[in-house]
């Protein structure tokens, strides 16, 4: 990022004064900036200005673990598989190591482009919760909890950014903001977030990383958020930059790749692109990742949008302002004084990298179940078989470096027991196979495959003789060139399919990307991808060379241990764009480890995995199963130290495993409340909880104490309880720290993690652990008071191993006055702040801020409650309607009191879902007093708030149902929260 040679004019310029403020030194540049260059600066490319001697500068190096995309660089576990670390510590220094080479890769090493040099801002990390285990991208994620995710993702941030108090070293970038959990249409889908989901859950990710420091910025999301794209979110500026302000300095919020674009493109939500980035620059977003090197176009939207008077110079400048405020932090205008600086390339993949990389793959390999077989023993059972897809491969994911060398299981296992302790057998456990065209009797490429499945049918083909991955060419012919799949587009994927008029032994070639079907060219005869039905295509004799299984199960027999490793491959079935159709394993490795386990009962298993699988089969059959992520290239000495115990199993799950025949929530149902996702609220016992991981040795934890049994609603509590390790070995535990709501008068979570602590202890040894309690780690989102309360009464405080394995509880008493029943008289009540909903869905209010409520399906009455509300003196109901169009059936909403009816009336039609009015109705009769209430929702129409009025009000006036003939473009009071009224 080094600056153009400069003038000595230049040099003497205020902005380069180290010695004045920050604020001072910026406001100075942004001064001296023209409105065209600012605006220029508004693209993820920004160009240089040579007269001010200012280099160009660009948004967005990948370094989720490690850095991505540019070359060699040390490649360390998933961020699904540091958070089984459990270890902020741990966390920290990958982070810290990551920056670094990051800083070499900046000063030392070409750009993609070749212009330029890369980027010193971070893409990283990502604090999207694991909700869905068949999310697409669940291994860019540390947790399924939203406080053990904030915990990583801070520590993440604090090692990329450094702890100098005037230069960073990277500048880390939150990823995604927000409520960001499946791939399936995620440029289109709404993710719907009640308050209560929203604040105590998707923001509490977010919440802490931001108003730590730690986080420099932060990327929206491709989704939408309760119908409006996360771009022009007011979240941006309502709670994301609110979090900042203590810090003091701003966030550099950025957009996602392409992003600006589907506001207008896929998501149709404004009209034109001008319109679509003021709106997105207006609502925060102050750099446009968008036409990738194509500056232009993106400028000269928002150059329309000027001229058009849709934004205004100040929105520029304070855009430009922040991203300004960060190149001074980064140290490209004090180059001299810039502590990062020096930093060479020898830090790449280093010894001390390396053994980093080592260090986090073996602490985040977690032990599931063990009956005895592990740690294994040589001297007893000298002869091992890994058997498996992965057993001595290693896979590179999306966000990954490339590996500057890989060690994979097998061979670590031969590494660790050297030539004269043990004897390893490696086998893949693929079937060879060669397709021989039934037109031309010539085999597919002249060559045998050994086909892999990857789930759902999907196969893998790799030339038998070179290793080469069978891919689609750009002229549709088939080549067996690839060596590592690791494109945005896999054109490497395959289904045979049985021929419908043929024998068992005959399939048609279909690749998975084109959904076209191998044929014959009849001009040359050369195979060629372009058949687009079954009638067209070739048929194919699938011969059988090797047979996968039987090739392991004899390797199984002839071993003393079996050690079948499985698993995906991160760049199929399961990666962005694409979420997973299931939980269970591909069906020819599910098929695999039973037929190894048929004939070597001593077998373990190793789930290497970006995401859990429902291995039930196993954990019943099997008496030792693991999983680790793709740990990066020292994965396979990592798992070898593990197993050979070398190293303790030192990982805890950070997300639950469901049972195979768990019937999991629709991906698209956000409410983890009300549809029961996570150890928070899902009903049925999962096969391995949050939190679980076994050790090779035994931990006991005693003396659970409180310094205070009783504790006021803004007060904290001392927790201490004493961990002895009560083995024969040392070893790791993760002291996790729950509470628990007694009888609360909202739906409460089974439990919550409230804190943890990795601990590690040598044999015999004891050690206190303490933990600060405060009361905000009991609190819950009040949607009534629209704010969060901590509500007195009784709660429990638990240590355990997992969210199931309790050891020690203690009752905690928390003072103060009962919560009064709900007031809606005479004051506006937003119709998402429900206690309780059936078929309802979340909508934008406008398309700039607010919520409300639509039927999910018109066709159905959809409805809504309010408990325990006191309707004392009420007279008149109002409520803030917004109706398209006619449509078929009517459109009424009924107000109910327990069974008593108390108003209703036909909503009238406003234009658009976006254009509000007012509806008043007298009370049918009397609500005094403490009700449950029941908003019934009749048809097609939108709901935003409604309001009871006391006789004294101006509602008095209008003895019946009455619509308010002006109609208003957003909600009434939006913004001051008081009901306007029109006459």
């Amino acid at each position: 990022m080094g600056s153009p040679s400069l003038s000595a004019a230049a040099v003497r310029l205020p902005f380069r004064d180290p010695a004045l403020p920050l604020g001072e030194r910026v406001g100075d540049l942004l001064d001296r900036l023209t409105l065209d260059e600012r605006v220029a600066m508004l693209h993820q490319y920004v160009p240089a200005v040579p007269r001010l001697g200012i280099a160009s500068f660009r948004t967005g190096t990948e370094a989720l673990h490690g850095v991505a995309w540019l070359g060699v660089a040390t490649v360390f576990p998933q961020a699904v598989g540091l958070g089984a670390a459990w270890d902020e510590d741990l966390v920290r220094a990958v982070a810290e190591a990551v920056a670094v080479e990051v800083r070499a890769f900046h000063r030392h090493r070409p750009t993609p482009t070749g212009s330029g040099t890369n980027g010193l801002q971070a893409w990283a990390p990502v604090a999207n919760l694991l909700r869905d285990p068949r999310w697409g991208r669940n291994e860019e994620g540390y947790s399924e909890d939203p406080l053990h995710t904030a915990r990583l993702a801070t520590a993440y941030c604090q090692g990329l950014a450094g702890d100098h108090p005037d230069f960073l070293r990277v500048a880390p970038v939150l990823k995604h903001f927000l409520a960001y959990n499946n791939e399936t249409d995620r440029c289109v889908t709404s993710s719907g977030l009640r308050p209560r989901v929203l604040h105590e859950y998707d923001l509490a990710a977010f919440r802490p990383v931001v108003a730590s420091g730690a986080a420099t910025g932060a990327m929206a999301a491709y989704n939408l958020l309760n119908g409006r794209p996360c771009h022009v979110s007011p979240l941006i500026e309502t709670e994301l930059r609110t979090w900042a302000r203590t810090t003091g300095h701003e966030l550099f919020v950025v957009s996602d790749e392409e992003a600006p674009c589907n506001l207008v493109e896929l998501e149709h939500y404004f009209e034109d692109h001008p319109t679509s980035h003021a709106a997105a620059l207006k609502a925060g977003i102050d750099s446009f990742t968008d036409h990738r090197e194509d500056s232009a176009t993106v400028i000269g939207r928002l150059r329309e949008a000027l001229e058009r008077g849709l934004i205004e110079e100040e929105d520029v400048n304070r855009a430009v302002r922040r991203q300004l405020q960060l190149r001074f932090r980064l140290g490209e205008f004090d180059p001299d004084l810039d502590p990062y600086a020096a930093i060479g390339p020898e830090v790449i993949d280093s010894p001390e990298h390396r053994a980093l990389a080592l260090r986090a793959a073996t602490e985040s390999v977690v032990l599931l179940k063990n009956d005895g077989l592990l740690p294994l023993n040589p001297n007893r059972a000298p002869r091992i078989a890994v058997i498996g897809p992965h057993a001595d491969t290693l896979y590179e994911d999306w966000y990954s470096g490339t590996l500057p060398y890989q060690v994979g299981v097998a061979a670590g296992l031969r590494t660790a027991l050297g030539e004269d302790s043990g004897e390893v057998a490696c086998v893949p456990g693929a079937d060879r196979i060669t397709l021989r065209s039934r037109t031309t009797g010539e085999p597919l490429g002249g060559t045998a495959f050994d086909a892999e499945e990857w789930g759902d049918g999907v196969l893998t083909l790799r030339d038998a003789d070179t290793g080469r991955y069978l891919s689609l060419q750009d002229d549709a012919s088939l080549v067996a060139d690839r060596t590592v799949l690791k494109t945005w587009f896999i054109k490497e994927t395959f289904r045979l399919e049985p021929d419908p008029g043929g024998d068992n032994d005959t399939f048609l070639l279909r690749n998975v990307f084109t959904g076209r079907y191998a044929a014959l060219d009849p001009t040359d005869g050369r195979v060629r991808v372009t058949a687009d039905a079954p009638e067209m295509a070739e048929r194919w004799q699938r011969e059988l060379l090797r047979d996968g299984a039987a090739e392991a199960r004899a390797a199984a027999k002839e071993a003393d241990v079996a050690i079948v490793v499985l698993g995906n491959h991160p760049m199929i079935n399961g990666r962005e764009t694409e979420d997973r159709t299931g939980t269970g394993l591909p069906r020819t490795q599910e098929t695999l480890l039973r037929a190894v386990a048929a004939v070597r009962p001593e077998t373990a298993l190793v789930v290497m995995s970006s995401y859990p699988y429902a291995v039930d089969w196993a954990d019943t059959h099997l008496p030792a199963v693991l999983w680790t992520s793709h740990g990066g290239q020292e994965t396979g000495r990592a798992l070898a130290d593990v197993l050979l115990g070398e190293a303790e199993p030192a990982g805890r799950l950070p997300q639950t495993w469901y049972q195979g025949g768990d019937a999991l929530p629709h991906p698209l149902d956000y409410d983890i409340i009300k549809a029961g996702w996570t150890y928070q609220y899902h009903r049925t016992a999962p096969l391995y909880f949050f939190g679980h991981g076994l050790s090779y040795t035994d931990f006991t934890h005693r003396d659970l104490r409180l310094s205070t049994p009783l504790m006021d609603r803004d007060g904290a509590v001392h927790v201490s309880v004493t961990l002895t390790n009560t083995g024969t070995r040392s070893g790791s535990e993760v002291v996790q720290l729950y509470v628990r709501a007694v009888d609360a008068r909202y739906e409460a979570p089974r439990l919550r993690l409230a804190d943890f602590r990795k601990v590690r202890l040598h044999s015999g040894e004891s050690r206190e652990v303490t933990f600060d309690l405060s009361a905000e780690r009991l609190a819950h989102w009040d949607v009534a008071a629209g704010a969060f309360t901590v509500d007195p009464g009784r709660y429990e405080v638990l240590i355990a191993r997992s969210a199931e394995d309790i050891v020690l509880s203690a009752p905690l008493v928390v003072s103060g006055t009962a919560p009064t029943p709900r007031e809606l008289v005479g004051r506006r009540t937003l119709a998402v702040d429900f206690d309780d909903y059936a078929d309802i869905t979340l909508v934008d209010a406008t398309r700039a801020t607010g919520d409300a409520v639509t039927p999910a399906d018109p066709a159905r009455p959809a409805t809504l409650l309010f408990r325990s509300a006191d309707l004392t003196g009420a007279s008149h109901f109002e409520a803030e309607v917004a109706r398209e169009g006619t449509g078929p059936g009517e459109a009424r909403l009924e107000v109910r009191a327990g069974d008593q009816l108390l108003a209703e009336f036909a909503v009238p039609v406003t234009g658009d879902r976006h254009t509000w009015t007012t509806v008043t109705a007298a009370m049918a009769a009397r609500g005094d007093g403490h009700h449950d209430l029941c908003l019934t929702l009749h048809g097609d129409f939108r709901l935003a708030s409604f309001r009871f009025t006391a006789p004294d009000g101006p509602a008095t006036q209008r003895p019946g149902p009455q619509v308010l003939t002006r109609p208003h473009v957003g909600p009434l009071g939006a913004g001051n929260g008081a009901l306007a009224r029109f006459s």
